[in-house]
């Protein structure tokens, strides 16, 4: 894995080397996962490479970064941030797991980041499929949508998979539409409702989806 930090003169040539091939970065060359959130405010893709940001802040005006992944030895990560900073984007951390239970702490850590980060903004996890999915359905509840709507961003379309284990992000949804949707407004629902334990125990994966999506396709 690949440690460096290119702003205390890490080695950039490792990074990209770590990013190629442990990161699966070539895949992502041609292949964006790009779309729009919210028109002309939001959007989600892959994890972009530095000339991607760069085409997205003059295409799309982008001025904050959103890393579902999290601060990570990559060299992803390590490029990625540097490209940001040399852009003058402002990089923001919020992980979010893609086979856990939603945590309450992060939903609203993510509504307050929503509420006050500036705009427009691009956020990425490594494939653009579940934690960005997740991102990007909890904005749609943020902005006072429906369930329904929300798991629009969850589909596989993005290559999400519902039947895998990823599919407990969609079961979050599905357990408000069915528990509260119309009865308490989502964040206050999260804040004192909501029961990530149970949903856990709850939620049963197809073993062959889940192989495939862990296994073969190596999703995070």
């Amino acid at each position: 894995m690949y440690s460096g930090d290119l702003d205390a003169g890490g080695n950039r040539a490792a990074a990209w080397w770590d990013s190629l091939i442990h990161d699966h970065s070539f895949l992502r060359f041609g292949w964006t996962n790009w779309a729009e959130v919210v028109p002309g405010k939001l959007y989600r893709s892959n994890h972009p490479t530095p000339a991607r940001l760069a085409r997205a802040k003059e295409q799309f005006g982008i001025k904050t970064l959103v890393n579902l992944r999290g601060k990570r030895k990559c060299g992803s990560d390590a490029l990625s941030r540097d490209a940001a900073r040399r852009l003058g984007l402002a990089h923001i951390d919020m992980p979010f797991e893609s086979r856990g239970a939603p945590h309450r702490d992060r939903i609203l850590r993510w509504a307050g980041i929503y509420k006050s980060m500036e705009f427009p903004a691009l956020m990425h996890c490594k494939s653009g499929a579940d934690r960005a999915g997740l991102a990007s359905a909890l904005v749609v509840m943020f902005n006072g949508g429906t369930s329904a709507e929300a798991l629009q961003q969850l589909s596989f379309r993005y290559l999400h998979v519902r039947q895998a284990s990823t599919g407990i992000l969609d079961a979050f949804f599905f357990h408000f539409a069915a528990v509260a949707e119309g009865r308490v407004p989502f964040l206050e629902w999260v804040e004192n409702e909501y029961d990530e334990v149970a949903l856990r125990a709850n939620f049963r994966a197809h073993g062959l989806a889940s192989f495939i999506t862990d296994r073969v396709l190596h999703r995070e």
